[in-house]
């Protein structure tokens, strides 16, 4: 990852922490993995960041009370309203960084986009995004407490997901990613909370998880998941 990238991820999460929202967002996808340092300073960890999508995820997009219009926020770094999908879902662009934002997809779902007048944005509702927010972590980082998700819940979203991609290759980043952070919470002494997690999802998402294990290699590390009733 270029320095430049970082420093422009780190402006702007302190432009969204200064305007008051970054509190009440999750940040997710891949950027995850490199805050999770902190978290894994006591274990062998190396994250290996290499998107430029930074995306946030608004577990409850109704509680946003404040009126922060991002695009115009985000404008004086170059940040500029691009869409995509065949629905328009908006998001920022800049040559190193994608900003987008997510929401839970509820119900019989849909394709269109949500919308964020309190934000001046729409965002795309994505099925399983809930499991990022039901047990997160606060990290800080340069004065800065940014809410992820908890690594447990990080990975196994991963596998839950990577096989819906249509992308190949986004597919098996996935699968990297879910086993460079999973590896290290085992490590850790976590394997008890993945477990925890693990049953308590529905049956159908379990046997989603465990198709994907089967494509990572050396997977011996959660074979207790293979068996889990």
């Amino acid at each position: 990852m270029e320095k430049s990238q970082y420093n422009l991820c780190i402006k702007v999460l302190r432009r969204l922490d200064k305007s008051g929202i970054l509190g009440q967002i999750v940040l997710a996808g891949s950027w995850c993995t490199l805050f999770y340092e902190k978290y894994f300073k006591s274990v062998r960890y190396v994250s290996m960041v290499k998107t430029r999508d930074i995306d946030f995820f608004i577990p409850e997009p109704r509680m946003i009370k404040q009126s922060v219009d991002v695009a115009e926020l985000l404008k004086d770094m170059g940040f500029i309203i691009g869409f995509t999908g065949s629905q328009g879902y908006i998001r920022l662009e800049h040559p190193e960084l994608i900003v987008e934002f997510l929401v839970p997809e509820k119900g019989r779902g849909t394709d269109k986009p949500y919308k964020l007048p309190q934000l001046g944005l729409n965002a795309q509702a994505l099925r399983f995004m809930e499991l990022l927010s039901q047990n997160t972590i606060t990290v800080e980082v340069q004065k800065m407490r940014i809410v992820l998700p908890h690594p447990v819940n990080f990975g196994l979203h991963k596998l839950l997901v990577q096989q819906r991609r249509p992308n190949k290759a986004k597919s098996a980043k996935d699968l990297q990613d879910a086993e460079r952070v999973l590896r290290a919470v085992v490590e850790k002494g976590e394997t008890a909370l993945i477990k925890k997690t693990f049953g308590s999802m529905p049956k159908k998402w379990q046997s989603r998880i465990k198709e994907s294990i089967k494509s990572i290699q050396e997977n011996g590390f959660l074979e207790f998941l293979q068996g889990h009733d």
